[in-house]
């Protein structure tokens, strides 16, 4: 297997809606990554692309945002229906396969373009729930329900993750929402979706993020401390909700399993965590202990763009080994209701 290592990386901030098309979304965004790595266009060996039309409105409109990279010289491309997270992965492989040894991906969404939550109903089995129309935030409801009943959480747990996560975003230049809150605030505001309170949701965001990857010698040339990718894994669970465990995340057991995260201390994990309760459930999946600091970005409940938000925790956890604040960091990547799909990432710096 090649040494292959995330040497640089870029965001928007984080907005509530903009007017933007896909394109100048990505321009700003792609030509900073690109001088952050020191690097020309010429100099990818491969474009890697994350985005949903269902989200942009727009058919095809992952080949309109192609124009972002440039028409000359002519490039390598691909683009998966996912997030970018899941184009870094494709991006890894090609790598893998000796044929590049520089790869850019990018992931971007815009949430504002309708009711992201009727949007992610799409996603349901469309056989048998997905007529029911039941909205992403109802569905998340039902987990964190059946976690309280079987004891595996409890709400002040929850509003500690949230009040923990929003004061790490008052760092964040990005994130879009952030603040202090008290646990007892948190307890004491309205319900939206039993036994969710607004600040246990997600802050949707339009957004963009990109990523340089690169391969052993070419990386260490171009970052004085790359974060190198030593195990990278994804699992998938049945889209049939009533074949799935709520109050348990195998896909994600599995991964980190695979990925390697307990062969070390994990001083870092950027979880790609929507909903408090799901950051209990993967912090428990994910075998990580008291001394991991979680989410130090603020995570999805502070700025999550579709498409773009998983690869964003990438990115998050990444700076923390190029900067030398964490030795060994964890990037985590979801999709789809109750975390079904899970995509384990641990860096290394050397």
């Amino acid at each position: 297997m090649r040494d292959v290592a995330i040497i640089a990386s870029a965001q928007a901030v984080n907005t509530a809606t903009t007017t933007a098309t896909p394109v100048e979304m990505l321009i700003p965004v792609v030509n900073q990554v690109l001088a952050n790595a020191g690097m020309a266009r010429s100099d990818i060996g491969f474009w890697c692309h994350g985005s949903c039309d269902y989200m942009t409105g727009q058919p095809f409109s992952f080949v309109s945002a192609v124009d972002a990279l440039g028409a000359w010289p002519p490039i390598i491309e691909s683009h998966v229906e996912a997030d970018g997270a899941f184009a870094l992965y494709e991006a890894w492989m090609k790598i893998q396969t000796g044929e590049v040894d520089t790869a850019l991906v990018f992931g971007n969404g815009r949430s504002s373009s309708g009711d992201i939550n009727r949007i992610l109903t799409l996603q349901l089995d469309p056989y048998v729930v997905g007529p029911l129309w039941p909205d992403d935030r109802s569905i998340a409801a039902m987990q964190a329900r059946a976690c309280l009943e079987a004891g595996v959480i409890t709400e002040r747990a929850m509003a500690q993750i949230a009040a923990r996560n929003h004061h790490n975003a008052l760092t964040n230049p990005v994130a879009l929402r952030r603040g202090e809150h008290s646990v007892e605030q948190l307890l004491a505001a309205p319900l939206v979706a039993s036994p969710l309170r607004e600040l246990d949701c997600p802050a949707h965001s339009d957004g963009v993020t990109a990523v340089i990857i690169a391969a052993g010698d070419r990386a260490r040339s171009l970052r004085a401390r790359p974060a190198w990718i030593r195990g990278i894994d994804h699992r998938i669970e049945s889209q049939n909700l009533g074949n799935r465990s709520m109050t348990t995340l195998p896909s994600a057991v599995i991964a980190a399993q695979k990925a390697g995260v307990a062969n070390d201390k994990i001083d870092v994990a950027e979880l790609h965590a929507p909903y408090t309760h799901q950051e209990l459930l993967l912090t428990a999946a994910l075998g990580l202990g008291e001394s991991t600091s979680i989410n130090p970005s603020g995570g999805a409940l502070c700025a999550n763009p579709m498409m773009s938000a998983g690869l964003a925790r990438f990115a998050e956890a990444a700076a923390r080994i190029m900067d030398g604040s964490a030795d060994r960091a964890l990037g985590h990547a979801s999709s789809g209701p109750w975390l079904q799909q899970n995509l384990v990432c641990v860096l290394e710096g050397e």
